[in-house]
């Protein structure tokens, strides 16, 4: 089943070699026995590539619950030893290296030395693809804003994240006079939108037939510099490009917006290497809460 996760995931063979340490003909010959002693059809494979059957994509899901739950019950076996042993699988949103008030490296850090062998998964994903892995156990943690929560879940509020709008150097705003950038004016461009965004935060920004919507911060930061459009970007992910002078904060406060940066678990009791962690990066923002 690992080594069937592992060619789905990497959508073929040679591209899972590097991932499992084996060569293609090893890997043919897991897959054949898998097919075998299930007695179906996993998936196709030859001159036209990798191509999962139906079949295929049920056995990966159920195999990946499976795997799941394994890894759930050795982790409270362990517990009951008192070891601190494992996986802590964490999933983040993107652009979020820039931000000095997220403090996951330092907490990846601090929980690294309290519990050396547990180890460390770290994903990039979307806000409702974070949701939905830690509902069904691909991830223990998620970190980022989340909108219209999922039953089943927790939210935790870390920190609050200040947005602001921005053009950049090559766009028509980016030599305008302050007086000129009124909202008329400024609802003249096209926007670049984060799809992800529910539809009561949208409101609240301006939307056209001409506008994008896009799934990842960094690629709306692209499209604003690109010069054809205009965009909400965190303020710690523009700031290097604003002291470079190719991005313009345009000074419009009511186009302006906050959101709170939030860890998102799943509702009920987890296993201590969760919540050690947790507890470690709580601790850091009661901390710094407390210096200021």
């Amino acid at each position: 089943m690992t080594v069937f996760d592992s060619v789905v995931r990497n959508r073929g063979f040679s591209a899972a070699q590097v991932e499992l340490g084996l060569s293609q003909p090893t890997i043919s010959n897991h897959i054949t026995a898998l097919e075998e002693r299930l007695g179906v059809r996993l998936c196709q494979r030859g001159r036209r590539g990798f191509l999962l059957t139906e079949k295929g994509r049920m056995v990966h899901q159920i195999g990946l619950a499976l795997m799941d739950s394994l890894d759930q019950h050795s982790t409270h076996l362990a517990e009951l030893k008192g070891n601190l042993v494992g996986r802590l699988k964490l999933a983040v949103v993107d652009a979020t290296t820039t931000d000095e008030a997220f403090k996951l490296p330092q907490a990846i850090k601090q929980f690294t030395e309290a519990a050396p062998a547990v180890r460390i998964d770290l994903a990039i994903s979307e806000p409702q693809d974070i949701q939905q892995g830690v509902l069904d156990g691909t991830y223990h943690i998620g970190f980022g804003s989340f909108d219209n929560v999922s039953n089943g879940l927790h939210i935790t509020d870390l920190y609050c994240e200040h947005h602001a709008l921005y053009c950049s150097d090559t766009h028509p705003l980016f030599s305008a006079p302050a007086d000129a950038l009124g909202d008329d004016a400024i609802s003249q461009h096209a926007w670049v939108h984060r799809g992800y965004w529910n539809q009561q935060r949208q409101k609240t920004q301006h939307s056209s037939d001409r506008d994008l919507f896009v799934q990842e911060i960094e690629a709306q930061l692209i499209l604003i510099l690109s010069g054809a459009y205009i965009g909400l970007l965190p303020l710690h992910l523009a700031a290097d490009w604003e002291g470079r002078g190719r991005l313009r904060r345009l000074p419009n406060s009511s186009r302006d917006y906050s959101c709170d940066m939030q860890i998102v678990t799943r509702s009920g009791a987890a296993p201590k290497v969760n919540t050690l962690f947790i507890q470690i990066l709580r601790q850091m923002y009661q901390e710094d809460y407390i210096a200021k």
